[in-house]
């Protein structure tokens, strides 16, 4: 059922962001009296799922979830039709229109990818406001056990204040920030100092597989006591919060883990928060350190709140509030995937090797229905869409962009035969770029 759920989400997400992409370049190219001879959602290799024809456009549905495309009458593109572009130029053509036109009927598609992206941000902005946890009311630092953020100087504790000169306002910022950022100012003990991030850290974090490298500290709270568990008889139970073992505070799960190592072996007096109440009871640690129960960190920022660990702030926005708040989410969306785009691009970085294809997209959605969660990562797929095919590489709008400024600039408009052979290079670089991401996910199933 899970599998089922997160497919939905998938390929609803995928087919609105292809349909209103193509729909870009469809009315424009309609607008300009431009032939338009078939519009398809994902692509109809050899066969078609459904297809009808309207007026002088194929309206279908292809069988290989790829993606999709209109095909403009008079343009080189994908579906290389050397027979049509050998004829003389019809008026009702792609070729034949003036180049600004051409221009517009090609940033069309981006356009709406970015603009979709804006009215998803201001949506959600409006519906569900912005909950989040500031910065400022992380008391006791952060939990960070990744074994290559600890080598680079980041230890638990450590409270993150900005990236590069950036401040920090939101804890949701600070993963992606480090992991792109070369300067990280930290307080530690009352201290303030910087950490210089090495080049290479995005790389090293994939390499160790350590994704999830710095997290919130949360508290230790008891989901079972099994049978087999030398405390069955010592009254702990699920719900039971764990803050101290003899005069050991454990207020978090580092620490715990901290108390269980010096103790081991050993008889203890552990201090139980339980509905509110707080009281001793007796435990016992085996030679190996362990408790023998079953335990949890994540908890809801309700629950987190009801504990007196986090003060979590909600934000509503008015219906006109909205529009400036989702047009900044999606400007620093934008602003950020460009930077990984740039980090991809810059093989000592590393983040090359964390470059994903359909699977890594697919993982992205969670096995249970949420709306909220559906539009949010549809809003940054279409940023992320819009931006790729921002790419000046042949056979992407990008590379089409490139080709109309450089005739609307030099007054010369590159030959057909140049066009054919400038698709076909870009055509292998994305066949390229898309067998190296899904080759990628697929070495990550097997070896991960």
């Amino acid at each position: 059922m899970e599998f089922v759920i997160k497919i939905s989400q998938f390929l609803l997400s995928l087919s609105l962001l292809i349909v209103l992409h193509e729909l870009g370049h469809f009315i424009p190219a309609k607008a300009f009296k431009t032939r338009v001879e078939k519009f398809y959602l994902f692509f109809d290799v050899k066969f078609s799922l459904f297809k009808k024809k309207i007026g002088e456009t194929v309206y279908g549905i292809g069988w290989l979830p790829l993606g999709g495309y209109v095909k403009i009458a008079g343009m080189i593109d994908e579906s290389m039709d050397t027979e049509q572009m050998a004829q003389e130029p019809q008026p009702w053509e792609f070729r034949s229109k003036p180049a600004w036109q051409r221009l517009i009927i090609m940033l069309g598609g981006v356009t709406v990818n970015f603009l979709l992206a804006i009215l998803i941000y201001v949506g959600m902005s409006y519906f569900y406001g912005d909950r989040f946890l500031p910065n400022e009311n992380i008391k006791d630092g952060l939990l960070i056990e990744s074994t290559v953020a600890n080598k680079a100087g980041l230890l638990t504790g450590d409270k993150i204040l900005a990236v590069d000169g950036d401040e920090i306002e939101n804890f949701s910022e600070i993963p992606e920030k480090v992991l792109f950022g070369s300067e990280v100012t930290i307080e530690r003990n009352g201290n303030q100092s910087t950490v210089k991030m090495p080049e290479d850290f995005l790389s090293q974090i994939i390499d160790a597989k350590e994704k999830a490298f710095i997290n919130l500290r949360m508290p230790f709270v008891v989901v079972q006591v099994p049978d087999t568990s030398s405390n069955v008889n010592s009254g702990i139970k699920k719900g039971d919060i764990v803050l101290a073992l003899n005069d050991y505070s454990t207020k978090y799960i580092d620490e715990v883990k901290l108390g269980l190592e010096k103790f081991k072996g050993q008889d203890v007096t552990a201090k139980i928060q339980r509905d509110g109440n707080v009281f001793s009871l007796p435990l016992s640690i085996s030679g190996e350190g362990k408790l023998g129960l079953v335990y949890a960190g994540g908890s809801t920022p309700e629950t987190l709140e009801a504990l007196g660990y986090y003060d979590f702030d909600t934000k509503k926005y008015g219906f006109f509030e909205s529009f400036p708040v989702g047009l900044k989410k999606a400007k620093d969306k934008m602003a950020s995937y460009w930077d990984q785009l740039g980090a991809i691009f810059t093989p000592s970085t590393g983040a090359y090797k964390g470059v994903g294809g359909f699977k890594a997209i697919f993982d992205i959605f969670p096995n249970t229905w949420s709306w909220q969660a559906f539009w949010g990562i549809t809003a940054f797929l279409s940023i992320m869409l819009g931006v790729i095919n921002l790419l000046p590489i042949p056979a992407l709008d990008g590379g089409h962009v490139m080709f109309l400024l450089y005739e609307m600039v030099s007054g010369r408009k590159p030959g057909d035969k140049f066009m054919e052979y400038a698709q076909m290079v870009g055509f292998f670089i994305l066949i390229a770029l898309v067998l190296f991401a899904n080759g990628n996910d697929i070495y990550k199933a097997i070896f991960d």
